[in-house]
């Protein structure tokens, strides 16, 4: 007896949904568990359903497909094929472990090719791993970043991140006087951010340039950054020459423009 193969598709189009039903139709041992017309519910779905196969759209509302992958629980890691009408997302779709990138619009020939890829990686049993940093363009950075509580995600624009700050295997998120936990190295972080306007001062702290109200000696050799809401971080040695140097160019840019 086969196997069930559970499959969540994810689409903002009805009819793009609707077409991949159709051509799943005439496989007997797979089973549609959910259909999703927006990241916010393809992640509730995953978590309720722990599909084996996931067909996933990249541009939706709320969520991107990148920032599904990223809010999905290891353990709960299904086989994903890629369904976009934007060729350009391809490397980054492969460079997240993708078994598949559906082009739209694709024939059911092509389809079959990808469902073929979709079995033979559910039968090597391997989990997505986690999307590393790397998979972002070079010189293209994060929006936003998204961090799932419990059943709850939350969505925080960068434009409004104050700092972020090391905590164990967790970073502190803290934007508009609110402290978001995400586990995730302080490092992979860093780098989703733009260094133009986000810089490392310290081993365990990165902050945003705008929030730097001043700088202040902290015993013999090392200081501290005052921000505009009166939290104070320790800038390292490392640190502080990083600062100036990102205070230096945001300065000679402002200038440039004037």
């Amino acid at each position: 007896m086969e196997h069930t193969i559970k499959v969540v598709l994810v689409d903002d189009e009805e009819l793009a949904r609707a077409y991949l039903g159709e051509l799943l139709a005439p496989h007997p041992d797979i089973v549609v568990t959910a259909e999703c017309a927006n990241g916010f519910e393809a992640v509730k779905a995953i978590a309720d359903t722990s599909p084996d196969l996931l067909f996933l759209d990249v541009q939706m509302p709320k969520l991107d497909g990148f920032e599904v992958l990223e809010l999905i629980e290891p353990s709960q890691a299904p086989v994903v094929v890629f369904v976009t009408a934007y060729d350009q997302y391809a490397m980054r779709a492969f460079d997240a472990h993708a078994v598949d990138y559906l082009l739209k619009p694709f024939s059911p020939q092509r389809f079959e090719r990808a469902l073929e890829r979709a079995r033979a990686r559910l039968g090597e049993r391997r989990t997505l791993p986690e999307i590393a940093p790397e998979a972002r363009p070079a010189g293209v950075y994060a929006q936003r970043i998204v961090v799932k509580d419990g059943t709850r995600v939350h969505i925080i624009p960068v434009a409004r991140l104050e700092y972020v700050a090391a905590q164990d295997d967790y970073v502190a998120l803290h934007s508009e006087g609110k402290s978001y936990l995400k586990q995730q190295p302080i490092a992979a972080v860093e780098a989703l951010l733009d260094p133009a306007c986000f810089v490392r001062i310290h081993r365990s702290a990165i902050v945003n340039l705008e929030r730097v109200a001043r700088i202040e000696p902290y015993g013999k050799e090392s200081r501290i950054a005052i921000l505009t809401d009166g939290t104070r971080l320790p800038v390292s040695r490392s640190g502080y020459a990083r600062l100036l140097e990102a205070m230096e160019d945001s300065q000679g840019n402002r200038n440039s423009t004037r």
